[in-house]
């Protein structure tokens, strides 16, 4: 319950949408009702005066009943648009707030999931999140409300009646929801955890899908995903199962209470209690009562599936951010000198150290290479330098102060980072260029596009700038990606610039031409390279061995 209490208290900012939406709700219920009854009654009276040759008033019911129809629809017209509205309303909130708490996770917050369990919380989960308001706390507060107002009215007529009318009504609306909540909750929970499955599963299989090719593992990764569908299927059939009986319930109770109330009220006929038109009156409200407490079952059912996507959701934000943020932010220095002294990391605690005694100097404007084995902590130190992470121990110090004097966004305004595993969107060459910069002119964007040695390549596509890259740039080489990701990296107003194997997929000469482009276009700012390539080394101001 304290999961599903936390999720109401985030309608707090909406909650005049939420009052607005179950009143708009509990009128529209109790107009279908108050239609079914006056019905009921009117159609009655006409009979019995048709037979006694009286007469009758019956424009004044017959203009109830029209109002009451229009009331009926025009307010479950206005009660969709508010109580979606209000609905989504908070999932904007809740995508944004996620969003929020999921960035400063990563990634060292996040490597125990898999990327189609982070997406599936981000979509799936959030999307389940929507029925809360509108299939539970709507329904829950109308049924309660209405059986109120329905006990009261059918008191004024018999109070044995009012009694019999509220114990069925409450069979329906609190001992059905609770059997059917029971039964619910194992299939609710295995609907989210098996969609969760199959969605990482088609994920991994789409992300991965050249390794399997090449590995000959197509057909395993078929079957797996197969199996997580019939998994999810079987799944969907339970639930449907319970709803079925939800339905059966529901029906059987409402026949119940309508013979009981006619059993009830023939008596009182009989005694002249109650006029013979009144009867048929008591008997369709009671019917038309069940309208309220219908939903209950199934929001008693989806309360598993919410209840489990809710907690899946506050799992993940509540996580500890692994690196906290200056209270105050140091202000910006003068000059962007970097200094490591004693650095030591590792990943896990007790772990293998993988950066030991690190030491460097990188003065503002100096260029600097890194040359090692791969594992030896060059991407790791990246890492440091972003403040992804933190080192157990040693001192990083930029711009004359310690790194954690400066908030982590700070440093990714100064420093652009080119990393091994660079990310296109599935957009144009220029709209991938301009998440950097924007306003970017076109000769900023062709300025860049040269020093990455990209622009033969961008002119000889019939698009240009305009050319589609595809899902994580598929259309390209990896160089090509690449060059993309230094071009876009270019056209920041950074002060230190990381390379991390900018010549991975290309040719030693192209990758010389578009390092001696690079260095001037630098202007007096830092630039620390990483490489396999020797040859470039003569470029550099220093080379680092590890």
């Amino acid at each position: 319950m304290k999961i599903l209490w936390r999720l109401f208290k985030m309608y707090k900012p909406y909650w005049s949408w939420v009052v607005l939406g179950i009143l708009l709700s509990l009128i529209t219920v109790m107009a279908n009702i108050t239609l079914m009854a006056v019905s009921g009654w009117f159609i009655a009276s006409m009979a019995i005066a048709g037979v006694a040759g009286a007469s009758i008033n019956y424009f004044s019911p017959a203009a109830v009943i029209r109002a009451m129809a229009i009331l009926r629809t025009g307010g479950r017209y206005t009660e969709r648009l508010v109580t979606h509205e209000a609905t989504f309303r908070l999932l904007s909130t809740l995508r944004v707030s996620f969003y929020q708490r999921l960035e400063p996770l990563v990634p060292a917050g996040l490597e125990d999931l898999q990327s189609g369990d982070i997406l599936s919380r981000i979509l799936a989960d959030i999307n389940t999140l929507e029925n809360f308001y509108i299939r539970v706390i709507v329904p829950m507060s109308v049924a309660a409300l209405a059986t109120l107002i329905i006990t009261w009215v059918v008191s004024a007529y018999s109070s044995t009646l009012a009694l019999t009318l509220l114990l069925m009504l409450a069979m329906a609306g609190v001992l059905l929801p609770l059997l059917i909540g029971k039964l619910g909750v194992k299939p609710g929970r295995q609907n989210v955890e098996r969609n969760t499955q199959l969605r990482t599963q088609v994920i991994d299989g789409v992300q991965g899908l050249a390794e399997l090719t090449l590995c000959g593992a197509l057909q395993q990764q078929a079957v797996q995903v197969r199996d997580a569908s019939e998994r999810l299927i079987q799944t969907q059939t339970d639930m449907g199962r319970v709803s079925g009986l939800a339905q059966s319930g529901l029906t059987l109770l409402s026949n119940t209470a309508l013979w009981l109330v006619m059993i009830l009220a023939i008596p009182l006929v009989s005694s002249q209690a109650i006029e013979p038109a009144e009867l048929a009156m008591l008997g369709l409200l009671s019917l038309a009562a069940f309208e309220a407490v219908m939903p209950l079952p199934e929001a008693f059912r989806l309360l598993g599936q919410i209840h489990t996507a809710a907690a899946r959701l506050f799992e993940l934000s509540d996580r500890p951010v692994p690196v906290q943020q200056p209270q105050q932010a140091a202000r910006t220095p003068s000059r962007f000198d970097l200094s490591i002294r004693d650095l030591n990391f590792r990943y896990r605690e007790k772990g293998q150290l993988v950066l030991e005694n690190f030491n460097l100097d990188l003065p503002m404007g100096h260029k600097v290479a890194i040359v090692g084995e791969s594992g030896a902590g060059k991407s790791s130190l990246i890492q440091l330098l972003l403040r992804n992470r933190q080192a157990e121990t040693g001192q990083i110090s930029f711009g004359g102060r310690r790194l954690e004097d400066y908030h982590s966004d700070q440093l990714h305004d100064w420093i652009a980072v080119v990393p091994q595993q660079v990310h296109l969107f599935n957009t144009t060459i220029r709209q991938n260029l301009l998440l950097a910069k924007p306003q970017a002119t076109e000769a900023e964007l062709h300025r860049a596009c040269v020093i990455a040695q990209l622009d033969d390549f961008i002119a000889q596509q019939p698009e240009g700038y305009e050319t589609w890259v595809g899902e994580t740039g598929v259309k390209l080489s990896g160089g090509q990606a690449r060059r993309i990701a230094i071009a876009r990296a270019l056209l920041r107003d950074f002060q230190l610039l990381i390379l991390d194997e900018p010549g991975e997929g290309l040719d030693s000469r192209t990758e010389m031409n578009m390092i001696e482009a690079l260095l001037p276009a630098l202007d007096g700012r830092s630039m620390l390279l990483i490489t396999h390539n020797r040859s470039v080394l003569r470029l550099m101001d220093e080379t680092l061995f590890m």
